[in-house]
């Protein structure tokens, strides 16, 4: 069962904040592991430091990142006996970069953090710095709607198998390691889902002449068989038995197929990885995943491969 243990919660000490909160003491707790609390005070913009000319900034920004501490501290407060050690940390700077300069030190192995746009508003539902994470952060990265249920119903496992590729698999077997094990603690049902395109007459344009209509639909019945096997291996290497478990195999493009399901079953959580053809050094969000973000308002966890180098430095 994967478990967090070392758990770092971006919160603003907003009400959107709370019910993080409250998700990531719980996980903390059922995962024996420690939470840090962790707030971000943005440095005075240019024009404001320009105004601002005859006044101490460091004074300033002390004041401001002691405000915030306190602020956080009276949110955390309800949870300092619940059986998580729990800590808060304030910094300076740019959220998204700050953030991952803290996972760098301190080894935390997950980053929660509430959604910055509303339900309503695909499109904004995934603010800057959740997109910042998504890409760089070296960790798995949670975002979360403001508020919501007190567990997921219904988890949506997003694979892509190709046992041949050793990043691409490494990857799937992290979305499953996460999918089951959090569909098992919450006693949620278990969506796993796999999209492919057909290699059907109109992914052959150019070679026509060449190409039957019937070796055409002889390669796509092909094609599929393999999309089939491959999948079936990857599932059974997991023990799905205790879990309410759906498997979906659709013809489609990766982010209609997953926002398709997505409002179908009601999804309350995507799992999925955030994947791009590169060297592993300096990997970035794959396109199925940035579009799969811009179509689907629900809570997403994603993960990077094994080996990941965050392109952001430490200091």
């Amino acid at each position: 069962m994967k478990r967090f243990k070392n758990i770092l919660l971006l919160a603003d000490a907003e009400e959107r904040s709370r019910f993080a909160l409250e998700r990531a003491v719980a996980l903390a707790i059922r995962n024996q592991g420690r939470l840090t609390v962790a707030g971000v005070v943005q440095e005075l913009p240019r024009d404001l430091q320009r105004l601002a000319a005859g006044m101490p900034l460091e004074g300033l920004q002390e004041m401001a990142m002691q405000a915030l501490r306190e602020r956080l501290e009276r949110m955390v407060a309800p949870f300092g006996q619940e059986g998580a050690p729990l800590t808060v940390e304030v910094l300076c700077g740019k959220p998204f970069l700050e953030t991952i300069r803290a996972v760098q030190r301190q080894r935390h192995d997950l980053v929660m953090l509430p959604a910055e746009g509303t339900a309503g508003l695909k499109a904004a539902f995934f603010g800057s710095t959740s997109l910042h994470l998504m890409r760089k952060c070296p960790c798995p990265v949670w975002v979360m709607k403001p508020s919501g249920e007190a567990r997921y119903a219904r988890i949506l496992a997003a694979v892509d198998p190709d046992p041949l590729d050793v990043v691409r698999d490494e990857v799937n077997t992290e979305v499953m390691e996460l999918a089951t094990s959090l569909a098992g603690l919450e006693g949620s049902e278990l969506h796993v889902a796999h999209a492919w395109e057909d290699c059907d007459q109109a992914g052959l344009q150019g070679w026509q002449a060449r190409v039957s209509d019937a070796q055409a639909a002889e390669w796509a019945a092909q094609a599929r068989e393999a999309r089939q096997r491959r999948f079936d291996e990857l599932l059974a290497r997991f023990d799905l038995t205790p879990l309410k478990f759906h498997a979906h195999l659709a013809q489609g493009e990766a982010s209609d197929v997953i926002a398709r399901l997505v409002d179908q079953e009601k999804i309350d959580l995507i799992v999925m990885g955030t994947l791009a053809r590169t060297g592993i050094a300096g990997y970035f969000i794959g396109n199925t995943a940035e579009a799969v973000l811009q179509r689907v308002a629900c809570p997403v966890l994603t993960v990077k491969p094994q080996g990941f180098v965050s392109p952001v430095g430490s200091e």
